[in-house]
């Protein structure tokens, strides 16, 4: 692949891991920067890496120079990440977000439900079945790559549990660091930190695996403006939930959960010299929270519509890429893909 090319590159990646927040630090930082065009994350630098570094560069072919260019992406984990960064953007700027990893796990098993990627049964069942990048929680041992390949002054280390308690001190730390005028989240107050958590499972399973499919393929082709249209009419929520409750997890397995993971996180307190003790102690039980998915049934039957008639149509090709960059999400299969 060349690295030379003529549009602009971001200086800023956001790199995750996923489940920390991204999609809500993406709308808070809209209209701050240049951001990709139409889509959140492009997911270049692992499932499209193949396509090119002028596919990835057209994401921001709107960025004037006016103003600073980031990607909010989900690349943490991805053990090949980030020498490819390094290798196209060399001057990189990284932001990493770290959260609690018995919540953080328990909310992507809640995602690969959504996306039918996890077949029906108990957390425990399909605990077993997950691969071992699924169950990745090792922030210790990648924080060692990516301070070693872009330095570590040039990482920023932030925690979820701020984000949720204390936003204004959290988004300071990122535009301080990034180096733009500080955000007033006193004017963000419309947005949820919520955003992209999951309550319910699919009820069709069928269903919700043909939508996860043709979300990825339309992403593989930079059909963002259908993928946004049909999430603003609420088609991925409808095929993706509106079955059974998700049940918190119970004190046994949560306290089972902390015990696997506590060497982990007693090696990222010794890292970054942090006090992480909130993250051994067992979690009270939670009640999980219902949300309402579609408005109104007319636009429901419209989405559906769509949807249908995209996947009867066979609108949306294959061709362009033999595999589907979706499948990367099976157990038996990598890389896994960090939300």
């Amino acid at each position: 692949m060349t690295t030379t090319i003529k549009r602009p590159l971001p200086e800023i990646i956001a790199a995750g891991p996923g489940r920390t927040g991204s999609t809500w630090l993406h709308r808070v930082l809209e209209g701050h920067l240049d951001l990709p065009y139409d889509i959140k994350e492009t997911r270049f630098f692992t499932h499209f890496y193949y396509k090119g570094i002028d596919w990835y560069a057209r994401h921001f072919r709107y960025a004037t120079g006016n103003r600073k260019i980031a990607e909010i992406g989900t690349y943490f984990f991805s053990p090949e990440a980030p020498e490819r960064i390094k290798t196209h953007i060399p001057d990189c700027r990284i932001i990493t977000t770290v959260r609690d990893p018995v919540d953080r796990l328990y909310s992507t098993f809640k995602l690969l439900v959504h996306l039918a990627e996890v077949r029906r049964g108990t957390f425990d069942e399909a605990l077993n079945s997950l691969s071992s990048k699924a169950k990745d929680n090792r922030y210790a041992f990648h924080f060692k790559v990516w301070f070693e390949t872009f330095g570590r002054e040039n990482v920023l280390v932030t925690m979820y549990d701020e984000l949720r308690a204390a936003p204004q001190s959290y988004v300071d730390r990122v535009t301080d660091f990034i180096g733009i005028e500080r955000i007033s989240m006193a004017e963000k107050s419309h947005l949820s930190n919520e955003t992209n958590s999951f309550a319910r499972a699919p009820k069709s399973r069928k269903l919700a695996r043909k939508a996860s499919r043709l979300r990825a393929r339309l992403r593989g082709h930079q059909a963002y403006g259908v993928l946004n249209l049909l999430a603003n009419l609420g088609v991925w929520e409808f095929c993706g939930g509106r079955g059974e409750l998700f049940p918190p997890l119970t004190p046994e397995q949560d306290a089972r959960l902390r015990a696997h993971y506590l060497p982990e996180v007693e090696a990222l307190e010794e890292m970054l010299m942090v006090d992480l003790s909130a993250w051994k102690k067992p979690r009270e039980r939670r009640r999980s929270v219902d949300r309402t998915v579609v408005g109104a049934g007319l636009l429901r039957v419209a989405a559906m519509g769509i949807l249908g008639g995209l996947l009867a149509l066979g609108m949306i090709q294959t061709a362009v890429s033999p595999t589907n960059p979706w499948d990367s999400l099976t157990s038996q299969s990598e890389p896994f893909y960090r939300l």
